[in-house]
């Protein structure tokens, strides 16, 4: 197998193991891109992304562009001249100037099973609206928002006790491993894309802080699946008394209260639904570290009648 001269673009803790992979691998990483230092913490310090990192302590030139239509960055593309440029969560759009350099174009690993959930929370959105399984492809970008066609995919099924975190790392295990085979075939020519059904197809933008508040008029299931598809980011939260209080996963119950209802009990704390009353696991209020629900409700010193706002 002739080996291909790769660029890699990704940025976060997901695109760690399939970097891992290719590096691991007889083809030659020319070269890293990830998004700039950005600050961190409470001293808002730059902090260098976890594909850095990683590049950096493999001696890989790292590219750290503003915007990928840089000029300075697409004339140091085009000089490594890579034979393709797999990507994991890089986090920024892609011009026609980039895509059009390496020979056998840019390849994404996509944590969904194409057309269904193109877009930027793919594994949050399948939590969300209960499906049974999902899973990774990888496909050729275009300029079109995850709609090339598909060299490879994988399924796997989501457990009721998911969360996204969870969920995502399993993905990002089993998708390095589909990524390195199909740089593999690549290298071969003996690996086609197919193009992607035109019926199926679903989309899942980005959840924004405030789409991951708690409403609790919904069902009991509603409740579970949003907490978990928003864990651990952006968090889930609800007020009360004005205040937010960030939720971890819950369990469901068979008790019975109204909405947003709180019941107190020396090892539990329960909240109404529009169903049936769920338990809070862990919490997380304003200003304070995680701790049980149960630990949070003797320190907040609750009355019998308080509750959630709906």
């Amino acid at each position: 197998m002739p080996p291909l001269r790769l660029v890699f673009a990704g940025t976060p803790q997901v695109a760690l193991p399939a970097l891992r992979a290719l590096i691991d691998s007889p083809h030659d990483i020319a070269a890293v891109v990830t998004r700039p230092d950005a600050p961190a913490g409470r001293g808002r310090k730059l902090v260098p992304s976890p594909v850095r990192e990683l590049a950096e302590q493999h001696g890989i030139e790292v590219l750290t562009p503003a915007k990928a239509s840089d000029p300075v960055f697409l004339a140091r593309l085009e000089e490594i001249n890579p034979d393709c440029c797999p990507v994991v969560a890089y986090g920024a759009l892609l011009p026609k100037s980039a895509l059009a350099i390496p020979r056998l174009g840019w390849i994404n690993l996509h944590f969904s099973i194409l057309p269904a959930w193109r877009g930027a929370a793919p594994v949050q959105a399948a939590i969300w609206h209960g499906d049974e399984f999902t899973g990774a492809s990888v496909f050729q970008i275009e300029e079109g928002l995850d709609t090339g066609p598909v060299f490879g995919m994988l399924t796997e099924p989501i457990a009721s006790t998911d969360t996204a975190g969870e969920l995502l790392d399993r993905l990002a295990e089993s998708g390095a491993g589909l990524l390195r085979q199909c740089v593999d075939g690549l290298a071969t020519s003996s690996l086609h894309a197919a193009p992607q059904p035109a019926e199926g197809v679903s989309h899942a933008p980005k959840i924004k802080p405030e789409d991951a508040r708690v409403n609790w008029t919904l069902p009991a299931f509603a409740v579970d699946r949003r907490i978990r598809a928003c864990t651990p980011a952006p968090g889930a939260w609800t007020l009360l008394n004005d205040a937010r209080l960030r939720l971890g996963p819950v369990k469901p119950t068979e008790e019975h209260l109204s909405p947003g209802e709180l019941r107190i009990e020396r090892r539990r704390v329960l909240v109404g639904t529009a169903t049936t009353a769920v338990q809070l696991g862990d919490v997380q209020p304003q200003g304070k570290k995680v701790m049980p629900a149960t630990d949070w409700a003797r320190g907040a010193r609750l009355n019998p009648m308080e509750k959630f706002d709906v």
